[in-house]
């Protein structure tokens, strides 16, 4: 026991009490009497320690790590969700600080209640409550997810989010691991699993159709979550991008001018072609309108002011995952290029266009 506490780094007193309260009980003793752990007690005292970590209660983590209907796969899947929200989180406070401490080079005042957010409770339900504000239903985009879904009656939306694009007159079962995104979704809308993509917990053709918006480039594992919809359901939609083009990141002014750390976030994610080989299904484009509701990576390309704000940023996980000084540069950029003009003779074309084709695809099975 001594050393399986060495190298969990706790003591063997925390050893000692998670055995009597039967959270991780060794599996034999010794001829001495001492506890002895096998590797699927290891297993199990990992994932115990690694919840802890996260902040959990004993009693919430037993009911995690005891939960019969999932395998250790599934509970793993579950707790790297945790760990990449807590990660966004973290890096969402270092953004907030990073400005304070840019507001506070440039002499201006931050108010005490500026400063208490910072840190305080309310940062991350705000950043969440931007989600809301900007990602709304795009009726044009939801048109063709509709005509995609056909006549299914029962549809799974996995990766579900706060409920966007969720069909109504049609039974829906949502699937979402974010807990922050769950508690965002309206009152009255399908109830929602805690569970991930690629381990979904439900039986072979449980459904006549799986949706998921938005979400795959979120996913661990996207080809394992895509073949874990075609298992559940007898269709699969899917809203992603294209990525297969050669110098696909120029085919949008943000990210050809003024974020080229766009292309380093999508670093390995799967081709188009294959995902859509790996659920046997056909794309089509989905072109996003100049006024698009949804406020997705692309659907300012013709309100470049936009990007300018920071709640209209906030609600993109681009942001976040390239840095606030990838952030701060290209804000500054785009904000001097626009007062210039520079940004009206390199793209004045946009004005005269009512949607584009900016990569944005279906894929249905």
């Amino acid at each position: 026991m001594g050393r399986v506490a060495e190298l969990a780094g706790v003591t063997v007193r925390t050893l000692h009490h998670y055995d009597a309260i039967g959270l991780v009980r060794p599996s034999a003793r010794t001829a001495k009497g001492y506890r002895a752990y096998s590797a699927e007690d290891v297993e199990r005292l990992r994932e115990v320690l690694a919840y802890r970590r996260l902040g959990l209660g004993l009693r919430e983590i037993a009911e995690l790590v005891g939960d019969a209907s999932t395998d250790v796969v599934a509970r793993l899947l579950q707790l790297r969700g945790l760990l990449l929200e807590r990660r966004d989180r973290a890096d969402a406070m270092v953004a907030a600080l990073d400005r304070e401490l840019e507001a506070r080079g440039r002499g201006l005042t931050v108010t005490p209640e500026e400063q208490l957010e910072v840190l305080g409770g309310r940062l991350y339900d705000a950043i969440g409550g931007a989600y809301t504000a900007t990602r709304r239903t795009e009726p044009r985009i939801a048109t063709q997810i509709l005509d995609a879904l056909g006549d299914a009656q029962t549809v799974l939306n996995v990766g579900a989010g706060t409920g966007n694009y969720e069909p109504a007159g049609r039974e829906v079962t949502a699937v979402e691991p974010s807990a922050v995104m769950r508690r965002q979704r309206p009152v009255g809308s399908a109830p929602c699993v805690a569970a991930v993509a690629e381990s979904l917990p439900f039986e072979d053709d449980s459904f006549d159709a799986a949706m998921a918006v938005s979400t795959v480039h979120h996913w661990a594992d996207p080809m394992a979550g895509l073949r874990e919809m075609r298992r559940v359901a007898r269709r699969v939609v899917v809203l992603t991008f294209d990525i297969d083009e050669p110098g696909w990141q120029d085919r949008f002014w943000l990210t050809r001018d003024y974020l080229p750390e766009f292309a380093g976030v999508l670093e390995g994610f799967p081709s188009l072609a294959g995902m859509a080989d790996a659920i046997d299904a056909r794309t089509e484009s989905v072109p996003i309108p100049w006024d698009c509701a949804d406020g997705l990576f692309e659907a300012y390309w013709r309100r470049p002011e936009a990007y300018l704000k920071e709640p209209v940023r906030r609600a993109m996980s681009v942001w976040t995952r390239v840095g606030p000084e990838a952030e701060q540069r290209a804000v500054r950029t785009l904000g001097e290029d626009l007062e210039s003009g520079r940004w009206t003779e390199r793209n004045g074309d946009l004005a005269d266009l009512d949607a584009a084709d900016l990569g944005l695809r279906l894929i249905v099975a």
